[in-house]
């Protein structure tokens, strides 16, 4: 493996055959699937495409706090109801929200609309949703809070604001699974 620069950590691969260092790749390749298939498998568990969601912001303090991890459902059966802490995407935005619900108008399973507001904000979210909508529908809505642990979102909040912390945090873990052999 002469291509490798000389570096003491890459001693490790160095010594390793071709046999080995496939092992380790194909270790890599094992943890980064099985960390998908545990979130696809969440996914089929809750009805959710988002199973779990970072608070990002103060608007539903004292209920949740910026960083808290919330897990969520979305049973289609189970309607939405005044009070639900529902999260939600909008057209056009990107990061979900996540926000009591105010208002619910049912005329059918099918026709739902929904109305939601920060609790510590002083407005509904009419201002949130995209240009034109007043209310969201059911097909708008992510999930609902069903679970809550507190602060442990700040780690993606802090990867996200400090990027090239969040490469080397990445790095270093890749080079651990491919330089750390198995007795």
């Amino acid at each position: 493996m002469k291509f490798l620069p000389d570096v003491a950590m890459f001693n490790e691969i160095r010594q390793m055959n071709i046999r080995q260092l496939f092992y380790q790749c194909l270790n890599f390749a094992m943890v980064v699937s099985s960390a998908l298939m545990i979130w696809k498998g969440m996914m089929v568990v809750t009805g959710s495409d988002s199973p779990v969601v970072v608070v990002l912001s103060g608007s539903m303090e004292p209920a949740f706090y910026r960083g808290d991890l919330l897990l969520l459902t979305n049973d289609l059966e189970d309607p939405v109801r005044v009070g639900d802490i529902t999260v939600f995407k909008v057209e056009g935005r990107e990061i979900p929200i996540v926000h009591r619900v105010i208002k619910v108008h049912e005329k059918s399973s099918d026709d739902t609309k929904i109305l939601t507001k920060g609790d510590n904000n002083q407005v509904d979210d009419r201002g949130l949703y995209a240009p034109g909508q007043l209310w969201l529908s059911r097909s708008d809505v992510v999930g609902r809070t069903k679970g809550l642990l507190p602060y442990v979102g700040m780690v993606t909040i802090i990867m996200n604001d400090y990027p090239k912390l969040k490469y080397a945090v990445l790095a270093f873990l890749g080079l651990f699974v491919l330089l750390h052999k198995e007795n």
